[in-house]
C-alpha cells in the first residue's frame, strides 16, 4: 500500500462513528449514467470538499430512506473497501439506524457485484 493510500484509508476510518453531510447525485430509482442496466437501489451521493484518490469527491451509499432525495445527513457506519479499485466508498446510515453486513451487501449489490470487496466496520 503506498503512501497515498495509506492517507486515504485513515482519513475514511476517521470518519467512522461521525456525522456527515452532502449531496444526492444519483437518487434510488435512478440509471447509472454510463450502464442503463443499472438502476440505483439506494441513495448515493457524495461528501462535499472530501476527495478520493480518483480526484472526484468522496462516494457515499446513504441507507434508511427509501424515496429519492437531494441531500443526505447521517452516520458513517461502515467502509466498502474496493480490493480492485482506486476509491473506497462510505455507507452512511440516517440518524446512525444500524444496519448488519448482511443487509448493507443486499442493499449495495446492484453496483458492487461488480468489485472485489469488504465491509469495513
Amino acid at each position: 500500500m503506498n503512501i497515498k493510500n495509506e492517507e486515504y484509508k485513515n482519513k475514511l476510518k476517521a470518519l467512522m462513528g461521525k456525522t456527515v453531510s452532502g449531496i444526492i447525485d444519483r437518487p434510488i430509482g435512478s440509471i447509472h449514467p454510463e450502464y442503463s442496466d443499472m438502476v440505483y437501489r439506494v441513495n448515493y451521493g457524495h461528501l462535499i470538499n472530501f476527495y478520493a484518490p480518483d480526484g472526484e469527491e468522496q462516494d457515499v451509499y446513504y441507507l434508511g430512506v427509501n424515496e429519492p432525495i437531494n441531500s443526505f445527513k447521517g452516520k458513517v457506519i461502515a467502509i466498502i473497501e474496493r480490493i480492485d479499485d482506486v476509491e473506497d466508498k462510505l455507507v452512511v446510515s440516517k440518524a446512525g439506524k444500524p444496519f448488519t453486513n448482511k443487509e448493507i451487501e443486499e442493499m449495495i449489490n446492484f453496483q458492487e457485484q461488480f468489485f472485489k470487496h469488504r465491509i469495513i466496520r
